[in-house]
């Protein structure tokens, strides 16, 4: 079975959880992303960072976008996959926690991260149709 490890995108790019939002949004404007990994300093996942995330959490809320942190929008425990599971527990997991890119550990180390296009590439078309829905609903 296909594992996260073979279909992710290696060498992930991380905001710091002190680099404010103008910096975050740099980042992803340089690299064509919409989302970021938010680390720490001590190189662990706090968190994902989206685009929307820093509109409507910060922005439409009349905060600067230099003086917010990533991490002040990192909530809760992120949602990740072990690198050596399988499809089949991504797809679990995208569709239980309804999210489109999933930070991919290996120990504590962020190693990559799987979205939902190259999950549609690795596999079938049925079991990627039904995450499709899942994320939809």
């Amino acid at each position: 079975m296909t594992t996260a490890r073979e279909i992710m995108t290696p060498d992930v790019t991380c905001v710091g959880e002190k680099e404010s939002l103008a910096d975050a949004a740099q980042k992803m404007a340089d690299l064509g992303v919409g989302s970021l990994p938010i680390c720490g300093d001590d190189n662990r996942l706090k968190g994902m960072l989206t685009d929307r995330d820093i509109v409507v959490k910060a922005l439409a809320k009349g905060r600067s976008a230099t003086d917010v942190t990533a991490g002040e929008l990192a909530e809760g425990k992120p949602v990740t996959i072990g690198a050596d599971d399988d499809a089949q527990e991504i797809l679990r997991t995208m569709s239980q926690y309804k999210v489109r890119r999933l930070p991919v550990i290996d120990g504590h180390q962020l190693v990559g991260i799987v979205a939902v296009a190259d999950v549609a590439r690795a596999l079938p078309d049925r079991p990627v149709g039904d995450l499709i829905d899942a994320l939809s609903s």
